[in-house]
């Protein structure tokens, strides 16, 4: 299994060199054989920073007196612009136009560089300036076999600008756009969930802590439904326990884009279409192999054996001397405990081996059923070795590949097809599901992870690296055992020997003891700050919200969107030499950044709850250095609560401004500390936020203003092209952590358990309309200490039985003795006391 490092980017951070990354995978039992680098140093064939580099190719012209020759004019960054003649056949389209404005992109090697020649067996050669048809040529662009990365040679590498590539700009190195570093695994049985790139990465990400981020799957179906024209059913559930189907209409087929093909070329695929490319794509990435058949071929078979009925699959058991012609042209006799596809008219293909010649998809292909299937492994093992066939997906379902896979690759396929076949995809999935995998669940012991191991791990550490792998686990008493739940892409997890060897691998085989530590332990001395902050993340994350981690870096104009008005931009720390025009400045604000992130997510989610904990860097003009602030900026919108089949959906249940209070507020208790509300200052354009939906965050007792909340302004909104479900508020808070931080104190007060019972009591009044409810309680809190120990406010009414102007705030009072239980008149006592006193400090009566 190839591994590309950018591609397994995707997926998960990759820190370190790849030499780092070889020797973690290969101590947690994923050996590396291999690692192989292109364009960087130590590759056999380095790409020179200033020789080879990305260039925009400007116009195309031909070479005078030459049929096979053109003269392509590329910007790579210089301060002219250079002419290059090449006999690409690729850009003979191009003749004779002006391409400034099409992005259009190739690989420039410039003289003194090094290339393979395709002429003289591959041979390394320097490129060295010479005369074409009386031109001067000192540079060429490169195909992807001259550059080393793959066995194309039938035109030059074109690419466009795209998210799985590294932002273009001319003259940018080409190690930085296409360079890259290849892992060679050796995929063994028991390892079989690592056969794609997501599996690879799930092991980095448990190995190293870092998050893992499974793919975007949104699938935009806008085509007629799928329902009444595709129906599937299954003989034997057993060899074929689930079979996912969408329908793709009206693709065009042609060239994947070349990201796609590079990685392909890395991974040791060969790039031949873009609905074949997809497939394979998706194979390597997910690891679910699928399978493309062509529709129409279907449907025509199907006017033969139902007339307008719909098309009908089958899968079954090949019947006695059953025969098939596969993709690879041979003619092969079936047997009958081979699993097959097939529909009335007979077999379409073997299942999850090899398609047939019958369906296959051709150059006048235009409607495809895309299938992804699961499949009883010893079967496709016994077919591959009885029909001596072995393939990519044979390899991979014959180790093993979960039935909770197919849906997941059947969607990503489905939408690659759209966005880069032009394909639409017919709205439903046909998800035949007859033999439901069975969640695993195993009671693991954490004495015999003890006597098999060595490793003396109490629960929690167990239970911490078993979930880096997506086990679930629930917590033990301090004798039971831990009860584990298999995430549902492993198959290879039976028993309590395998946990042990799952800890032992994240764990760090090198770390198991051979002997016990007879030293003392150095004393562990904390770290304050990251201590608070990490409180910080942790207190979010147990509110469900999710943390995003952004750039530091951004423009003025990125920042400006969060002003109402247009306003002179303040001053920021500018970098010198940015690498893209899009990160020019340090950021001052931390909200613009999530804002960002909630607009990009917002295309694909109704709810959003995002947090970040992160720096900004505002700085005074004339300063030479910015001050460095903490900052925790949080986003909410959309519904409350995610859809689930158990609760009814209800529109109108969507996050408002205290959902956004309660979310501060739990943040600050769990630091020990307690926060007031109070009006904003300034003028309302200063803030991104709506008039009378704002507050000003102010740590209680100091009265000094930690951050801001509220609702943003439709005008901010619209600005970071957010479009909120509808009826749906777009909230925000950013709260200043530093100044939180100075206020925390050393060591936290706390009270014992109370020993007698609080007497409750309720207590409306009325007050002028302009009296904060926050006044209110801060006075009877005074005025009811030391034995009212809690105020809660429960109801707010405005009428006319209360006169205009005035409110009636109506509250929940605890009393409670430290030393005995309230009785009656003392309680009566305590409202005397408290009525008078509110009264005069806030002007607040009793209403009857």
């Amino acid at each position: 299994m190839r591994v590309p490092l950018n591609w397994l980017g995707d997926f998960v951070e990759v820190d370190g060199s790849p030499d780092e990354l070889a020797e973690l995978l290969t101590n947690a039992g994923l050996e590396v054989k291999a690692i192989e680098r292109f364009g960087f140093a130590g590759a056999e064939l380095p790409w020179p920073a200033d020789l080879v580099m990305a260039a925009k190719i400007l116009r195309v012209d031909r070479v005078p007196d030459a049929d096979r020759l053109v003269l392509a004019t590329v910007d790579y960054g210089a301060d002219s612009t250079r002419q290059v003649i090449t006999g690409a056949p690729n850009l003979f389209p191009y003749l004779g136009q002006d391409l400034g404005d099409a992005d259009l992109w190739g690989a420039l090697l410039l003289a003194g560089a090094s290339y393979r020649n395709p002429y003289r067996d591959l041979k390394i050669t320097r490129l060295k300036p010479k005369k074409l048809r009386g031109i001067t040529s000192d540079a060429m662009l490169c195909s992807a076999v001259e550059l080393g990365v793959g066995e194309d040679h039938e035109g030059i590498i074109l690419f466009e600008p795209a998210d799985e590539l590294p932002a273009l700009e001319p003259g940018r190195p080409l190690t930085e756009v296409l360079g890259d570093a290849v892992l060679d695994i050796d995929v063994i049985p028991n390892i079989a969930r690592c056969a794609s790139i997501m599996g690879v990465a799930r092991e980095v990400a448990a190995l190293t802590g870092a998050e893992f981020r499974p793919p975007a799957v949104p699938l935009t179906m806008d085509g007629p439904p799928i329902e009444g024209r595709v129906e599937v059913t299954t003989e034997n559930p057993e060899l074929n326990p689930r079979f996912v189907a969408l329908l793709i209409e009206g693709i065009e087929q042609g060239a994947s884009p070349y990201w796609m093909q590079h990685r392909l070329q890395l991974a040791g695929q060969r790039p031949i279409s873009n609905v074949v490319d997809i497939s394979n794509y998706v194979m390597l990435e997910v690891g679910q192999p699928n399978h493309t058949f062509d529709y129409d071929l279907l449907r025509q078979r199907a006017d033969r054996y139902a007339g307008d009925g719909p098309v009908r699959i089958v899968t079954r058991l090949a019947r006695e001397h059953e025969r098939l012609t596969t993709l690879d042209g041979a003619e092969r006799e079936l047997r009958t405990n081979q699993i097959m596809v097939t529909d009335p008219a007979g077999s379409l293909s073997v299942g999850g081996v090899m398609g047939g010649r019958d369906s296959e998809i051709g150059p006048e292909t235009r409607n495809v059923l895309l299938e992804a299937a699961a499949w009883e492994r010893r079967g496709i093992r016994r077919t591959q070795r009885q029909l001596g066939v072995h393939t990519e997906a044979g390899f991979r379902f014959s180790r093993g590949v979960h039935p909770s896979q197919a849906l997941l690759g059947a969607r990503r396929a489905a939408e690659l097809l759209r966005l880069h076949a032009g394909g639409t995809i017919a709205q439903g999935i046909i998800d035949h599901y007859p033999q439901q995998a069975p969640r695993v669940t195993v009671d693991f012991d954490l004495g015999y992870l003890r006597r098999l191991s060595g490793l003396d791990l109490d629960a929690a550490e167990t239970a911490d690296l078993l979930r880096r792998l997506e086990f679930g686990v629930d917590a033990a008493t301090d004798s039971g055992p831990l009860r584990v739940t298999v995430p549902d892409h492993r198959l290879d997890i039976e028993g309590q020997h395998d946990l042990v060897e799952e800890v032992c691998r994240i764990y760090g085989y090198d770390r198991i003891p051979s002997t016990v530590l007879s030293d003392v332990l150095p004393p562990q001395r904390g770290n304050r700050e990251q201590s608070f902050e990490d409180r910080v993340k942790d207190t979010l994350a147990d509110l469900g919200l999710q943390e995003i981690v952004s750039y530091r870096l951004t423009t003025p104009e990125a920042e400006a969107k969060l002003q109402l008005e247009e306003a002179e931009p303040p001053p920021y720390v500018r970098l010198a030499n940015p690498s893209t025009q899009d990160r020019i400045v340090m950021r001052r604000s931390l909200l613009a950044s999530v804002l960002e992130a909630a607009a990009s997510n917002g295309r694909f989610e109704d709810r959003l709850a995002l947090f970040e904990v992160g720096r900004v860097f505002p700085v005074e003009e004339g300063d030479s250095l910015p001050e460095e602030r903490e900052r925790a900026a949080v986003v909410l919108t959309g519904p409350r609560r995610s859809s689930h089949w158990q609760a009814a959906e209800n529109p109108d249940d969507c996050f408002d401004f205290f959902d956004m209070k309660g979310v501060v507020e739990t943040v600050v208790d769990r630091i020990g500390l307690q926060v007031e509300f109070a009006p904003p200052e300034g003028a309302s354009a200063a803030t991104p936020f709506r008039a009378g939906r704002s507050a000003t965050v102010v740590l209680a007792g100091g009265g000094e203003p930690v951050g801001l909340l509220g609702e943003m302004h439709p005008t901010v909104a619209a600005n970071f092209d957010l479009e909120p479900a509808a009826g749906s508020p777009v909230l925000a808070a950013e709260l200043d952590l530093d100044r939180i931080l100075e206020r925390i104190p050393e060591s936290l007060q706390v009270e014992p358990v109370p020993v007698y019972p609080e007497v409750r009591e309720d207590l409306a009044l009325i007050v002028d309309e302009a009296t904060p409810a926050a006044s209110v309680e801060a006075a009877l809190l005074k005025a009811g200490k030391p034995l009212l120990c809690a105020v809660e406010l429960f109801d707010v009414f405005r009428g006319e039985a209360i006169g205009d102007g005035s409110k009636s705030l109506a509250y929940h009072l605890a009393f409670r003795a430290p030393n005995r239980t309230l009785r009656d008149r003392d309680t009566k006592k305590l409202r005397r006391r408290i009525l008078g006193q509110v009264e005069r400090s806030v002007g607040a009566r009793l209403r009857e």
